[in-house]
């Protein structure tokens, strides 16, 4: 006869098949009929768990909470007081390198913080359709911002980059070129569509409306950044900024990886870039 316990114990077991010639776990051998061995319930549980990304739940992403989203405002505000300042302080191309070293510094501190905390899992994961996505986004985002140019008002003509006037090659290619391409969409990818996004769909407690709230914080946030450090002259850049916001945050919640967005900002960034060297290469 079987105590409650023995009984309680068979019910949290899972019976596995033992392969003929198998070690068991008291060192001895299975016979050649096929044994059993009982796996508890609890194991094939946590196993599921571990496997989870954090769009799923994972405990990966715990630590990244309310007191890391304040770490990050703090952060982020400092390097942009700073950026503002230093150019007044430090005239010429120094100022604007300094400005714009500040402004990343603001952004980097909270993301090495974050990442030592912990590092949510899937969301570094790399897949091949990230790249696809990231220029057929990108690409799709340019030329809806061009229209947004032009029914803002303006004339549809190459944009120039100032920035290159009087600028030595060296220092323009921090600022100009690796900034932008790779600096902006690596900083402010991985801050606001990864800290900011996992961690307010992570309090909110996941689903539609932890999403939800996830895409207008973080978008919200970014335009906020832009919008301070570049005023706008019309209403395109804050609807530009608004809708690039929203799909980059879209992406990552839909893939949960972030590396589809930081493409899509890389190669939105490019495009702008080449069309304004070659506005600025028309024009001379």
């Amino acid at each position: 006869m079987l105590s409650e316990n023995d009984r309680s114990e068979q019910s949290e077991a899972v019976v596995t098949p033992i392969a003929p010639g198998h070690r068991t776990a008291s060192g001895g051998v299975a016979p050649d009929n096929i044994g059993f061995a009982t796996e508890p319930r609890s194991r094939r549980r946590s196993s599921a768990t571990s496997t989870r990304t954090w769009l799923e739940g994972s405990r990966t992403a715990r630590k990244w909470d309310t007191d890391l989203i304040g770490w990050a405002a703090l952060s982020v505000g400092a390097g942009l007081i700073l950026s503002i300042l230093l150019p007044t302080l430090v005239s010429g191309p120094a100022g604007t390198l300094l400005a714009s070293t500040a402004l990343w510094t603001g952004m980097a501190a909270p993301l090495i913080a974050a990442f030592v905390r912990t590092r949510p899992r899937g969301l570094l994961r790399f897949r091949p359709s990230d790249l696809l996505y990231g220029v057929t986004l990108g690409l799709a985002l340019r030329l809806v911002q061009g229209w947004l140019a032009v029914a803002a008002g303006g004339d549809g003509a190459l944009p120039s980059h100032g920035q290159m006037s009087g600028t030595p090659l060296g220092l323009w290619s921090l600022t100009g070129l690796l900034g932008p391409i790779l600096l902006a969409p690596l900083l402010e990818e991985l801050l606001f569509r990864g800290v900011i996004l996992v961690a307010v769909y992570r309090i909110a407690r996941r689903g539609l409306d932890g999403a939800s709230l996830a895409l207008v914080a973080s978008s919200a946030a970014f335009v906020a950044l832009h919008m301070i450090v570049s005023p706008p002259v019309s209403w395109e850049a804050p609807a530009t900024l608004t809708l690039f916001g929203l799909v980059a945050a879209a992406l990552v919640l839909l893939t949960g990886r972030i590396w589809g967005a930081v493409l899509m900002h890389a190669f939105f960034n490019g495009t702008g870039l080449l069309l304004s060297l070659a506005g600025t290469a028309f024009v001379g």
